[in-house]
């Protein structure tokens, strides 16, 4: 028999073997998901019995507010502990499939970390240079103003100059 027939359908003829080590991890999380799935059902069971049960009581106790308000928040807490639990052992089973079909990958979050923190790197010495830019075309068009009325400040001192020339030639007449 050849090497390829010995390899299983799913593995990919490049790709090693799985190690021990892989076999426990999966192994300790699929324990892990399973009981956490098993205590979220449980917990549940548990908050609808004792819905069940204390409906009576509270129905049949309803004018005392403080038992009431008890049970509210104990079934409440079950509820988001049994949710909880739920969304962990989810979160545990999508983790396995991703782990086991090769999508996850070790430096994956350090590598986006570091590609955020360079493009934030990079935004942020663009704004400098365009601030400095701005600053810049600021100094100048205040330069320009101010040399503009200073100019205009001498145009009109010239045309002040020439219309009392003209009203003195007028006076003459």
């Amino acid at each position: 028999m050849s090497d390829d027939q010995l390899r299983p359908i799913t593995q990919k003829p490049n790709e090693p073997s799985p190690t021990s080590r892989h076999s426990i991890m999966l192994l300790t999380t699929s324990a892990i998901g399973a009981a956490l799935l098993f205590l979220s059902g449980l917990t549940l069971t548990g908050t609808v019995i004792s819905l069940v049960i204390a409906t009576p009581v509270l129905i049949l106790f309803s004018p005392i507010l403080f038992q009431t308000g008890i049970i509210i928040f104990l079934a409440t807490a079950g509820f988001l502990f049994s949710g909880g639990c739920g969304v962990a052992a989810a979160t545990a089973a999508a983790w396995l499939y991703n782990y086991i079909a090769g999508k996850w990958r070790r430096g994956a979050m350090a590598e986006q970390l570091d590609y955020a923190r360079m493009r934030i790197a990079s935004r942020a010495r663009d704004m400098r240079e365009r601030a400095r830019e701005y600053g810049q075309k600021m100094q100048q068009n205040k330069a320009q103003s101010q040399e503009e009325f200073h100019l205009s400040q001498i145009y009109q001192e010239g045309l002040l100059k020439l219309q009392a020339k003209n009203m003195r030639r007028l006076v003459n007449y």
